[in-house]
């Protein structure tokens, strides 16, 4: 990018609100957001999945940010306040925690997308924003939204959409689209039953990333008039979007390859961690050794709450007992006494004690594993006590007596499955 574009996508930025949605559970991921919003999950090894739209923000020059949630909010909010606070007020910079606080009435909390963003407009006429980006919290990317803004102005836009393509089968859990050569939308589906494919294609469908660039005034006029619709759902895939294109506005849409970011040998990487499968796939996959997604990459970082843990210990080096992980991804503060880790991912303060085998494992911050466990195909919850010589993830039929077991055969664990009391903050 030139220095001269450079300057201009910088000075959009500056001019740019974010409000990125994180109110929603997300129950397809079934007990693991029983005590936690979605965005609050844990990825990665030591991240959340907030994390990653922050990120892009910070990164794309966007410093005026709002955290809009809702349910059971608790641990988000905590995070969000130890590991997104330093921004500097004084320079206008911030990342603020929008709650739903019945603004607008005394019985109304947030009804849709489209009134999350509605009942904090008096918050985001206050800093007088020139557009405003929205975004969904719960999906794992890189991308410049400098970019998408720029392709925005250019297009003279009312609405700007970003968008990528899915395949026909799973397209109908998302909002389908179909574009002109101008790539100005022309019809909008929210969630189809049988998703229209792209021209060209018959087996892939080009969909929204719930990724939105509004003319500031625009979308204050657009929500105000949505809030007073009597039939709405107030929500932007379902009414905001339709009735636009309806009635002929410029609503664009971007492609995700022109402003993900990746290097020469990435694909342009976006992940709805939304199931259990998908998220254990996801976070394993990290593992590999050259992972479709780069947590490695200095220019383009992903900033979390940093916790102050020593670093991760293996100890032991006696014939079957030798403590090792193999392609597996180690936080800090983990300690492998004895045991054997194959393809997994630890996050922060795990321990597992000696003669343990862990394959294609995923556990969370904070988990004690016994001696003489065989874990196999898990996702173990954060805190989860593993008894000494428990199996888990050999037999589904056993499992399923105790356990959430998904259909590809992931085993899920939480602290209330294990009868333990939950005592720390998800």
């Amino acid at each position: 990018m030139s220095g001269e574009s450079s300057r201009f996508v910088s000075l959009l930025t500056k001019q740019t609100v974010s409000l990125i949605l994180a109110g929603g559970r997300g129950s397809r991921l079934m007990q693991l957001t029983d005590w936690r919003a979605k965005p609050a999950v844990p990825f990665g090894g030591k991240f959340r999945i907030i994390d990653f739209p922050l990120s892009n923000c910070i990164n794309s020059g966007i410093r005026r940010i709002g955290v809009v949630t809702q349910y059971k909010a608790h641990s988000l909010i905590n995070h969000v306040q130890r590991g997104w606070g330093f921004l500097r007020g004084e320079f206008g910079e911030f990342v603020e925690v929008l709650p739903a606080q019945q603004r607008v009435a005394e019985d109304s909390w947030y009804k849709g997308t489209a009134d999350a963003v509605y009942q904090n407009l008096d918050i985001l006429r206050v800093h007088s924003p020139e557009y405003v980006l929205i975004l969904a919290g719960d999906h794992v990317y890189k991308m410049d939204y400098g970019k998408l803004i720029a392709f925005h102005v250019e297009k003279g836009a009312d609405m700007s959409v970003a968008c990528i393509e899915v395949p026909l089968k799973d397209a109908s859990a998302f909002g389908v689209m179909t574009v002109n050569d101008e790539e100005r939308v022309v019809n909008f589906a929210e969630k189809p039953a049988a998703p229209s494919p792209m021209p060209g294609s018959e087996d892939t469908a080009l969909c929204s990333m719930g990724v939105y660039v509004f003319n500031a005034k625009f979308l204050y006029e657009q929500l105000v008039r949505d809030a007073d619709d009597p039939h709405s759902e107030h929500d932007f895939g379902k009414n905001i979007i339709p009735h636009l294109i309806s009635t002929h506005y410029r609503v664009f849409a971007q492609s995700f390859s022109d402003s993900s970011v990746r290097s020469d040998k990435e694909g342009a990487y976006w992940r709805d961690v939304g199931t259990v499968d998908a998220y254990w796939e996801a976070n394993l996959a990290l593992a590999d050794v050259t992972p479709d997604f780069n947590m490695y990459d200095d220019t383009w970082p992903i900033w979390t709450y940093q916790e102050q843990l020593p670093p991760a210990k293996f100890v032991f080096d006696e014939e079957h007992r030798r403590g090792m992980a193999i392609d597996s991804i180690v936080s800090g503060g983990c300690i492998v006494s004895g045991a054997t880790v194959k393809h997994s991912v630890l996050f922060s303060n795990v321990r597992v004690a000696d003669h343990s085998s862990l394959l294609d494992a995923v556990i969370l911050p904070n988990v004690r594993i016994g001696s003489h466990c065989t874990l196999k195909r898990v996702v173990i919850d954060k805190g989860c006590r593993i008894p000494s010589g428990m199996t888990i993830g050999v037999d589904a039929v056993a499992d399923k007596e105790r356990f959430h077991v998904t259909d590809n055969g992931v085993t899920l664990v939480t602290p209330e499955m294990l009868g333990q009391d939950i005592h720390y903050f998800r």
